[in-house]
């Protein structure tokens, strides 16, 4: 069976939609980390950081989802 990160790699080379997830949150991660380095945040920036990091979230659990549905599909392909 598979692990989690090569199935994450097998989908980053053949799922378009999990390549944009990917490269999404990574530009959120580097937006973050760019606000961050201000050692104090504007309410604004606070405001921007809190925005960041939920989509960052979102993006995080949509491509744990991907990486689930796809387990599944191996786990019942492995059982027929």
């Amino acid at each position: 069976m598979l692990t989690d990160d090569q199935i994450a790699e097998h989908l980053r080379n053949t799922n378009p939609d999990f390549r944009e997830l990917q490269d999404t949150h990574h530009q959120l991660d580097e937006q973050l980390q760019e606000l961050l380095r201000n050692h104090i945040l504007t309410p604004e920036e606070e405001v921007l950081k809190k925005q960041i990091q939920k989509e960052k979230l979102g993006k995080k659990d949509h491509m744990a989802r991907l990486i689930r549905e796809c387990r599944n599909e191996q786990q019942k392909t492995a059982a027929s």
